[in-house]
């Protein structure tokens, strides 16, 4: 009886041991919910110089001055602060008269203990006698990839002056949404000019030839016009300067001074469709083509072979016609190339490499719907951003024998001027860009199987 006493009070000190913390509920999802707001959301004849937002729990604010927006932009933008559970907006501007405000919070205000964020919050007042209500909306797309960029910005103008975008603040702007889409609210109905930009510096104004811009043709009617699709694109300028490297009066070591090449060989195998190409960082000083020779295994000379450099003149281009499943030897002797920085290659080398079997491509046939001549529209097929098949639209089926497998973007250049590439606008000359519209559905293409693909030109344009 002792024996058994003695286990249960064992049993119960290691029991009393062993606590188990409390888990303190479900993890909080829910955003911050606005309760308050003082003046009131919407309120006219506006006079207060503060506006206070009380929520339902502790809040903070991430980057206020990058998030919030203000629409008409403010001559100084207010202070924006948050404090338990409120945020104040600080007046520091003069407001117009009969004018319709609206502040954007883009995503920036939060939860303190989970970090969730409270969406498409915004606060809109009027210092007139009724609130400004037109709206507009739309979409804007890359054109030279038919893909959405979300950290452009949308602006409007009242100043229709060409050069008004570059020289002054819009009157209203937006940020696109994930999507590439972008809506207007509370606007003043009259006459804008209507521009997306990539505001690298902060200033809201396109000064800068690198930036991203997108305009339409003419003024956009506020009131009237409710959508509009804009196509951006960077101007083209010319290539900076090449500036060759002061040099040092320091030693340098020998290994310093080596040339290192890649190449385009996929785990030491040639794609039969391309040529194999050596590609340097610096561009080349000195090249002796007849240092570089190509064998088959067992170094019997492979002839003919075709060598060249491209324009930028860092890749040598080895041109050959590949037979598949055959080992060869590509032969680089000492010195046969040193680049601009003096860069040479120091010993020779061999490299091993085979070309790629017919069963390791896969085949495709391509069925077109829809198709119409007039917009010149040409196929694109792109891997890894580069484009791997390209094809002018003249007929409503077209075989493709061999192509490399794995995912490809599918898109469809309308080729204004028809010279077979993508060509950019000018703003100054009100020339669009061509347009690019990119497939939603990645296209995935199998090795030693006949893939088919249906492209549909009026479904892809539908929403252009």
């Amino acid at each position: 009886m002792k024996k058994l006493l003695f286990i249960l009070f064992a049993s119960l000190i290691a029991g009393c041991g062993q606590q188990i913390p409390p888990t303190g509920g479900p993890r909080d999802t829910l955003p911050p919910k606005l309760m308050i707001a003082l003046p009131d959301y919407k309120s006219t004849n506006f006079k207060s110089d503060r506006i206070v937002l009380t929520f339902d729990e502790y809040v903070s604010l991430d980057n206020p001055f990058e998030k919030v927006t203000f629409s008409p932009i403010p001559k100084y933008n207010p202070i924006v602060e948050s404090k338990l559970k409120t945020v104040t907006i600080k007046i520091k501007d003069t407001l117009e008269e009969n004018t319709t405000y609206h502040i954007d919070f883009g995503g920036s205000v939060r939860d303190i203990n989970e970090n969730n964020v409270l969406k498409n919050l915004s606060y809109t007042f009027s210092t007139g006698n009724f609130i400004d209500s037109a709206v507009l909306g739309g979409k804007v797309y890359v054109a030279e990839t038919g893909k959405i960029d979300s950290t452009l910005i949308v602006v409007l103008h009242r100043n229709l002056d060409d050069s008004a975008v570059a020289k002054e603040k819009p009157r209203y702007i937006t940020k696109l949404k994930g999507d590439g889409s972008f809506l207007f609210s509370n606007l003043k109905p009259g006459t804008y000019n209507l521009f997306a930009i990539k505001d690298n510096d902060g200033g809201k104004k396109y000064d800068q030839i690198s930036e991203l811009i997108a305009f339409l043709n003419k003024p956009v009617q506020i009131g009237k016009d409710s959508t509009a699709t804009l196509y951006a694109f960077e101007e083209a300028h010319p290539p900076a300067p090449v500036r060759r490297p002061v040099s040092s009066s320091s030693t340098k070591k020998d290994e310093d001074k080596r040339l290192r090449l890649s190449n385009n060989l996929d785990a030491s195998k040639q794609d039969i469709l391309v040529d194999l190409i050596l590609s340097s960082s610096q561009p080349f000083k000195t090249f002796d083509s007849s240092k570089i020779q190509l064998f088959d295994k067992l170094f019997k000379t492979v002839l003919p072979i075709k060598i060249s450099r491209d324009s930028t003149n860092k890749k040598i281009i080895i041109s050959n016609k590949w037979n598949e499943g055959v080992d060869y030897n590509l032969v680089l002797q000492k010195e046969f190339v040193t680049d601009t920085l003096d860069n040479k290659f120091m010993k020779t080398d061999t490299i091993a490499f085979s070309a790629k079997r017919l069963s390791e491509y896969g085949s495709i046939k391509i069925k077109i719907e829809n198709l119409d001549s007039s917009l010149n529209s040409v196929l694109l097929l792109k891997k890894d951003d580069k484009i791997f098949y390209q094809q002018r639209l003249l007929q409503k089926t077209y075989s493709v024998p061999l192509i490399q497998p794995g995912d490809y973007e599918i898109s469809i250049l309308f080729d204004r001027n028809e010279n077979g590439k993508w060509d950019t606008g000018n703003y100054w000359k009100k020339l669009q860009p061509e347009k690019i519209v990119l497939r939603k559905e990645i296209f995935n293409i199998r090795s030693n199987w006949e893939n088919e693909l249906t492209v549909d030109i009026k479904q892809l344009n539908v929403d252009r």
